[in-house]
Formats: C-alpha cells, structure tokens, sequence
C-alpha cells in the first residue's frame, strides 16, 4: 500500500490491485464551510427582528396584568395563533430528525400523518371542549377541580420534567446544524442565541411570543422549500429523486404488520402517533395555552385544523429533504465518511452542497433551523412562567401576590430555566440521534401526564385516591420501559437495520466510521421485526417506540380505574358536569329526583335556576345561559 500523507487531509486506499490516493474528508468537510458574512448577516437579522418585537410588547405595549403577561388577554387572533402552534411544535428535532429518519430508515415514519388527523378529532370532541370552557390559565388547574390540588401538584411536576428533559434537545439540534455549516463550537453558540430567546419571552409574554413565532414559521418554509427546489434542480428534477430512492427501498408502501415490536408500522404510526401528538400538541401546557388564549371555542377550533394543514406542510417537506439527501448522497453516504459526523447534521450537510455556493442563502437555513428551535424554547419558558406561578407558587401564599412579585416570579422562573436548559446541552450531545429519543424519553412523563386528564374527562369513577396511583404507577413503569429500551440501543443489545448506502461513487478518501459489531451468540435471535437482540424471556422493551406514550397512558388509566374501585370509586353524577368530556355527559343517567342521596348518602338542596355552562360543540364558549336545573 502507498505511504499515507496527513491522514486528516490525504489517504491512500488498496482497493483489491488498484491504489487511489486523493483528497480527504477533513478537507472536504473544511471547503463546504462557506458560511460568510452574508450569512451571519441574515442570521443576526433574524435574532434583531425577536428582540425588536420582544421590545415592542415588553416596553412599547407591555402587558397590563398577568393575563395579558400569560394568555395574550385571550382575545389573540386565530392566524397568528395557529402559525405559534406549528412553530412551536416544529423544533430543530423535526427539521433535521425526520430527514434523518427518512434517510436512514425509509418513508415509514410519514404515515403518521394518519394519527395526525385521529389526534385532532379526539382533541376537538374531547378535550377542547372542557378546557376552554374552563377558562383557565394553567391546564393543571383542572385538575384540581376535578380531584384534588395533590393530582394537580403532581401533574405540573411531570410537565415540568417532561420540559427540562425536551428543551435541552431543542437547543441543541440547531447548534449542531450551526456547527455543521460554520465550524464554531457547539457550546459557544447555545448560550448567545438562548440569552436573546430568553430576553424576548420575558419582557414581550406571550404576545411576543406568537408574534416572533409568525416570523420564524414563515422563515423555516421559505428555508426548506428553498432547499427543496434547488436540491431536486441539481440532482435532475423530481422523478430523479423519486427514482434513486424507489430503487434503494426508501420509498415503500405501508407496512401492516401486527407485531407490535417492529419499530413502524401503520398502527403504531396512527395510533401510537395520535396518543403522542395529543400529549404533546394538545393537553400540554405549552399547546393548550395558545389555544386558551383565543375567545371563542369555534376560533380555537380553526386554530387547530390549521395547525394540522402545517403539520402535514412540514412533515412533506421534510420528509421530501431526507429523499434527497440520498439522492444528492446515493454513491457516496456521508455518514460512511464522516462528512457528517453525527446523524442529525445530514440536511445541513446538503444545504452547504446545494445552496453553499450563494451568500446568505446558508444563512436562511441556519436562520429557519433556529428560528424553530427559539419558537419552541420560548413557548416551553412562557408555559413554564404559568405553571410556576399558578400551580407552585400561589397555593403557598395565604395573601394575593400583588402585580410586582408576580412580574418578578415569571419573569425568574424564565431565566432560570433558561440557565438551566443550556447547561443541560452537555449531557444531550451524548445521547444520539434526536426524533427517536425525543418520543422514548418524552414518554416517561407524556402517557401518565395524558391519562390524569383522560381520566378526569372520561373516567367519571375515578377517585382522587386512584388517580394518584394511576399517575405513580405509570411514570414508574414508564421510567424502567424506557431507559432499559434506551440502554439496550446504546449497548446494541437493540438494534434497528438501516437501509443500503454505498460509497462506490466517492471523490474524497476517507477512514470509515467505526460501527458497534453486531455479534450472534447462541442465546441470539433475529425476528421478523428484523430486530436484532439478545434477550428473549421479556420482550416488551423492545416495544416500537411509538406506543411508549399509549403505553403508558392505558397502564394509567387501568391501574386508576382499579384502585379507585378498590378503594371506593365516584358516583358520576357527583362529579361536575362540566369537568367531564361531553359525549360522556350524555351517558351519564340523571337523578331520579331532585333530593336523592349521593354515593356518601349526602342530601343536597338542588335549586332550580342554576347557572350552567353549555357545551361549547353546541353554542359558543362565550355564550352562557341558564337551564331550568333539573338534574
């Protein structure tokens, strides 16, 4: 074999009885860092335009009182409501991870747009309903009206995990991007663009939250769609792309598989997904108060079809990008050679190969990627202010907060979760690729979050006493399924096959990335999951993903509903009408007459003019009339 020269830049390689020797990766992955001042120029430009508008609504029209802080004075307007809505749930996790899945895995992973739409019809019949009537700023304010401020307690605890675990992630998908495209330093970068997210979320609210949300929405679509046109015009047009991929699998028809250990299938992808989706964009604290903010049921309502069309927007888009990435890539994969090193700086791998060339236009990306990531990270800051303050810190003091602690305490709980977020960067940069391990960790407090809610709106039996097992059961369950799953993909113990790449067509010499050796013992078996694993006597680790969220959601729920007939479960017609979802009210029987004794044979004087909120699916949330109180 020839002599190798410097080989971070030069390598010689024996290929049978030819010896090549060429440029290296280093050098290659050193020239598509073209990222210059046009580039900053935009990116810069885009932060200018959030702490302008953080200013505005901070100091020009700064909030009048906490409701206007917290829930815009709930009179936001649908557009720009809806816009938050996908922004803030569109994080770097999704701009890069799904390119990545579709790259890795095939297009499986997009027929979750099927439980997109089942999300929206369960949120729109069940949940919404109650919540808006409500009129709440703090979701978990329901449950305390349903069971007791200890479920309520317990409730803002898990959504505070859940958001210290995900914002780490948020932050640091799009300085890997940053990093990928310009070389600086992971670490560098978080803390300067989380300070300026930081200043805008706690002078401007929510206010300045939506508004910069719009913003940073339409520049992640002008971002992808421009990515997309020129990527597929110099591959050769579209049915190039579409080609490539039909040809290496990527492109395949849905799989209908019963098993639920294979890793997608289309009820894992539709049911697993809707379960997921309606934890984590409709129940959550961080989705539902924007769906608050608006005044009218029917408004809420658009806001959440249109949140769905730009869910589907984005999901085509990135889903196309991961198509073309192999297309751009399918004779020289650029994980094989390191050009990326990690598997979520593929897009911006191809951003630098397709746009690199024009200035400013890498900057637009890196601009959407963090514009995704900052509408996320101040959605999850604003949303913790109201839970701080509404659920931790005024059940402890006997006398009203006057305006200036509870400006100081919002405005606290925002920097120190933001401190703390950034710190946090550290550990997630160990972790792995990003779309996966966000629904597996996002479970462990997701599904017993979700089912303290489905069994208040559902499960009218449900005691206070058994919810709160319900709720401990779960996240215990949760907690050992996923991190023993998470162990076992770290080890290898678990392993999902990718899709064929090839590097037969490279210009550039390279020194392979070192892979885990996937060794078969005796005691090792492969599936028709097409699995790899080691460990037959307990298979329900190994579990898709998917279904950890319905998981631990139906576990919840079964081991609630027990315990509460154990113990001594609930009359339903003891339970406030307007606490439980409204196909459910209707199958609740009524009294047989006025005074009858309740389950704790209690007699109460029911009077006849009682005022009662109507269901919202009927008349308008706003429009409250009386009833002639028969019960």
């Amino acid at each position: 074999m020839a002599e190798v020269v410097d080989e971070s830049v030069f390598m010689a390689v024996d290929q049978g009885e030819k010896i090549i020797t060429s440029v290296g990766v280093a050098e290659i992955g050193t020239a598509m860092q073209k990222f210059g001042w046009p580039d900053y120029l935009v990116f810069v430009l885009m932060l200018m335009i959030c702490v302008i508008i953080g200013f505005y609504f901070g100091f020009i029209r700064s909030s009048e009182n906490e409701q206007d802080y917290l829930m815009g004075g709930r009179n936001m307007k649908v557009f720009p409501v809806a816009m938050s809505l996908i922004a803030s749930f569109i994080s770097g996790i999704s701009l890069l991870g799904i390119p990545t899945e579709i790259y890795v895995y095939g297009i499986q992973y997009l027929y979750i747009s099927g439980g997109v739409i089942l999300m929206a019809v369960i949120f729109q019949t069940i949940y919404l309903p109650v919540f808006h009537n409500l009129q709440i700023t703090s979701t978990y304010e329901y449950l305390e009206r349903r069971f007791d401020k200890k479920i309520r307690l317990f409730g803002s605890l898990l959504f505070s995990v859940g958001i210290i675990t995900w914002l780490p992630i948020v932050i640091y998908v799009p300085a890997l991007a940053f990093n990928q495209v310009t070389g600086v330093n992971v670490h560098l970068i978080t803390p300067i663009v989380c300070a300026i997210c930081i200043f805008y979320t706690t002078m401007g609210g929510l206010k300045a939250v939506v508004w910069t949300d719009v913003i940073q929405t339409i520049i992640m679509l002008g971002a992808m769609l421009l990515i997309a046109i020129k990527g597929s015009y110099d591959v050769g047009g579209l049915m190039v792309v579409l080609e490539r991929n039909w040809y290496s699998e990527r492109i395949e028809r849905p799989n209908f598989d019963l098993d639920p250990l294979c890793r997608h299938t289309v009820w894992s992808l539709v049911l697993g997904g809707a379960i997921y989706y309606l934890q984590c964009s409709a129940v959550n604290q961080n989705m539902l108060q924007r769906y608050l903010a608006l005044p009218t049921f029917k408004s809420a309502r658009r806001a959440l079809w249109c949140f769905v069309l730009g869910i589907f927007a984005f999901l085509i888009l990135c889903g196309y990008s991961g198509l073309l990435i192999f297309a751009t890539y399918h004779k020289c994969d650029p994980l094989t050679t390191m050009l990326a090193r990690e598997k979520d700086q593929l897009l911006p791998v191809l951003v630098m190969e397709v746009l690199g060339d024009y200035p400013g236009l890498p900057g637009l990306f890196v601009a959407g990627v963090f514009s995704a990531a900052l509408s996320s990270l101040s959605t999850g800051l604003n949303s913790m202010a109201a839970v701080v303050l509404e659920d931790f810190c005024k059940p402890l003091f006997v006398e009203k907060l006057t305006e200036r602690n509870v400006n100081i305490l919002m405005k606290s709980t925002i920097v120190i979760l933001g401190a703390i977020c950034v710190a946090l960067v550290f550990v997630v940069e160990k972790l792995g690729a990003v779309l996966q391990l966000t629904i597996s960790i996002g479970a462990i407090t997701g599904g017993p979050s979700l089912a303290l809610f489905g069994m208040g709106v559902l499960l009218p039996w449900i005691s206070p006493k058994g919810a709160m097992i319900g709720g401990i059961s779960g996240l215990a369950f949760m907690s050992w399924l996923c991190i023993t799953a998470q162990t076992a993909i770290a080890s290898g113990d678990l392993h999902f096959p990718e899709k064929t790449v090839s590097t037969d067509g490279c210009h550039y010499h390279f020194t392979p990335k070192a892979s885990k050796p996937i060794l078969l013992r005796l005691d090792q078996t492969s599936n028709i999951t097409d699995i790899m694993h080691t460990d037959e006597t307990f298979m329900l680790y190994r579990l898709s993903y998917l279904w950890y969220t319905l998981v631990g959601f139906s576990f919840s729920m079964i081991v609630g509903l027990l315990a509460s007939f154990a113990t001594k479960a609930l009359d339903p017609r003891d339970v406030d009408s307007v606490l439980i979802a409204p196909f459910v009210r209707r199958l609740i029987p009524p009294r047989l007459y006025p005074n009858q004794p309740t389950s704790d044979g209690i007699i109460y004087a029911f009077e006849v003019n009682t005022i009662r909120t109507l269901d919202p699916t009927e008349e308008d949330s706003q429009q409250v009339k009386g009833r002639d109180g028969k019960h």
